[in-house]
């Protein structure tokens, strides 16, 4: 989440009427997170959040965004749920872009991360699996391989200013993924971006799963591997193994993996954090101007993916 496209009250007053959510009471944009604008409303019936979709999310592929968090509300994940328009439209443009409402969960996300709280993703990520094997629609990842290399290279000789030696570094690693990339792996509809803030707790309880505006059709077991990398090293890119072992062992009450997963989960994770890497240098080397943003170091991930590359293994 991140504020792009500032919004007034007087802007937010007749758009609430095209909702049955009561009247504008206060609203404050939300900073964490990177794609799209997110503001918190406090309206006569209560909390709701309002999502602006930016220009990394086209407007051709919200049906499977929402209807797959819908689909997982509906299977007892705890995701937000679309509250449609009165015209039972559920996305509505405001100021210029697409835009929906959700009902706002309780809880917040972990700032400091502990064993539980990866066992517990570990569990919800799995049932998240088990229920998009049966998802029908399907959309290709648009994040994957093609698109990092575009984004890597489209910040040219600037990556070198954050890391010397950078550039040629990616460059390398990009060609190895392009050569070993697993293949036919069991695959469905997948988060694909379910970081720590995209995850609420009260207490060790989770009680929430968000922003699913990356999810698409993909390996679960690259979407495991993402979801471990976030949650089981620090910024130092060392790994913490007893969250590790917690996440892969919850996850596996749940899904077991297949022997070609649990053979294919180091070069994935490599590529996972390869993902980040792209995204996080992009950003940072082209940030929007007026943005509210929290600008991420790509140098995080940079360690994470030199530690697989050494033949490391967080678990």
């Amino acid at each position: 989440m991140a504020v792009y496209t500032h919004i007034t009250a007087a802007d937010l007053t007749p758009y609430l009427k095209l909702f049955d959510i009561g009247a504008l009471s206060t609203f404050s944009g939300i900073t964490d997170g990177v794609s799209n604008t997110n503001y918190l409303l406090n309206t006569t019936q209560g909390k709701f959040i309002l999502t602006l979709f930016e220009g990394r999310v086209h407007a051709e592929d919200l049906p499977f965004y929402i209807s797959f968090m819908e689909y997982l509300h509906d299977q007892g994940i705890p995701c937000p749920h679309v509250v449609p328009g009165t015209s039972g439209e559920a996305v509505i443009p405001l100021n210029g872009k697409p835009a929906i409402i959700t009902t706002f969960l309780d809880g917040s996300w972990p700032r400091q991360t502990e064993s539980f709280h990866a066992a517990a993703v570990g569990k919800t990520l799995a049932r998240m699996h088990r229920a998009g094997e049966k998802f029908k629609l399907q959309r290709s990842n648009t994040m994957s391989l093609p698109a990092w290399r575009e984004l890597i290279e489209s910040c040219g000789n600037k990556t070198d200013s954050i890391e010397p030696g950078l550039a040629s570094f990616l460059q390398q690693e990009l060609d190895y993924q392009e050569q070993n990339r697993p293949q036919n792996l069991p695959a469905g509809a997948v988060h694909a971006d379910l970081f720590p803030d995209n995850v609420f707790f009260t207490g060790q309880q989770l009680t929430g799963v968000i922003d699913f505006y990356f999810s698409c059709t993909d390996a679960f077991a690259y979407d495991l591997m993402l979801t471990l990398n976030a949650w089981c090293f620090d910024t130092a890119g060392k790994p913490d193994t007893q969250k590790s072992a917690a996440l892969l062992e919850a996850y596996q009450k749940e899904r077991p993996l297949s022997a070609a997963e649990k053979a294919a989960l180091p070069l994935l994770g490599r590529a996972a954090a390869l993902r980040i890497v792209a995204t996080r240098l992009y950003d940072g080397l082209h940030p929007a101007p007026g943005a509210v943003v929290r600008a991420k170091d790509p140098l995080e991930y940079v360690r994470i993916l030199k530690f697989y590359q050494t033949g490391g293994f967080p678990a």
